[in-house]
């Protein structure tokens, strides 16, 4: 067969079904212990050979790309750059063109997704054949949650959230995703985070009941052990969150848990089969609240066109 001209690579925005944060390290991070789950919202990198770096993105309908760079500071070029360097290629480049389905900085890693993608589509481009550790290395480079972006499903987080382990999960979920207008910087967040927690706190601690929960396919049980560390100071910094909540509480029941996804701003309904989550999904609709709802886990990245 010839060599391909084109691959298209999917991959899966991600949430925290529980983020525990420790106290800052000497480098300037936080130690993690996290579990990540896949959910249905994606991100299409589609590269083709080329004879210099270029990116051009498009997006769903919904999604405000000002912020993403059209450069070569792109996370998706860096991904690329990074495998070529990994290969010693130094003069081998490609174009990518990058479909976005995730929020941007949502707290979603639509990014990271874009990384992994990019990754995956120009190792089969390039017919490099690189193994899966050395891929996960190269992307525990580009970003904490790249790693588990490859993966996809559920997986256990821990150092910075880049070395991941899968978790047995027996439990479906659907999620109501609830975006935000108005981005929230992770680096605030977590500043934030160190101005209100004590200098002793051990929330980096091993999620047993959630683990042991996800084992057992009671979904739930699952729902009731979620937890995001980031969560009041997310919302101390920014009060409209809190208020969502209760707006959201009074729509669709006392009962709900809402999530905070990862740093933020993104917010998440968890429902554990498909008809009360598509139930309070119209109801979203009627109140004019913009939503996306989405399976969980879902896989990791995968090939979805060769040309």
């Amino acid at each position: 067969m010839s060599a391909p001209v084109s691959v298209t690579v999917r991959a899966a925005a991600k949430i925290n079904l529980h983020l525990g944060v420790g106290p800052v390290r000497a480098d300037g991070y936080h130690p993690l212990a996290t579990v990540y789950q896949a959910i249905g919202l994606y991100e299409d990198v589609t590269a083709t050979r080329a004879d210099a770096w270029s990116v051009h993105t498009i997006a769903d309908a919904g999604i405000d790309l000002d912020g993403v760079p059209g450069d070569e500071s792109n996370i998706a070029i860096r991904a690329g750059q990074a495998l070529a360097a990994h290969h010693g290629l130094a003069d081998q480049a490609a174009h990518l063109e990058v479909h976005k389905g995730i929020p941007v900085a949502g707290g979603l890693a639509g990014g990271s997704a874009d990384a992994a993608a990019a990754l995956v589509a120009l190792d089969r481009l390039w017919e490099l054949e690189t193994s899966d550790d050395d891929l996960l290395a190269i992307a525990a480079t580009l970003g904490s949650d790249v790693p588990f972006a490859l993966l996809g499903g559920t997986a256990i987080g821990t150092g910075r959230g880049e070395f991941v382990e899968p978790l047995e999960n027996h439990a479906d979920l659907w999620w109501l995703v609830i975006p935000s207008e108005i981005g929230l910087s992770t680096p605030q967040v977590y500043r934030k985070y160190d101005e209100l927690a004590p200098a002793d706190v051990a929330g980096d601690a091993h999620p047993g009941d959630l683990v042991a929960a996800l084992a057992s396919g009671d979904a739930g049980a699952v729902i009731g052990a979620l937890d995001n560390d980031l969560t009041a100071p997310a919302y101390a910094l920014r009060h409209d969150l809190g208020a969502r909540v209760d707006e959201l509480t009074a729509l669709l029941g006392a009962g709900i848990r809402v999530l905070l996804s990862g740093s933020g701003p993104t917010q998440l309904v968890p429902y554990a089969a498909l008809e009360p989550a598509r139930l309070a999904a119209a109801r979203l609709t009627d109140a004019g609240i913009a939503h996306w709802l989405a399976p969980a886990p879902v896989a990791g990245v995968h090939v979805v066109h060769y040309d």
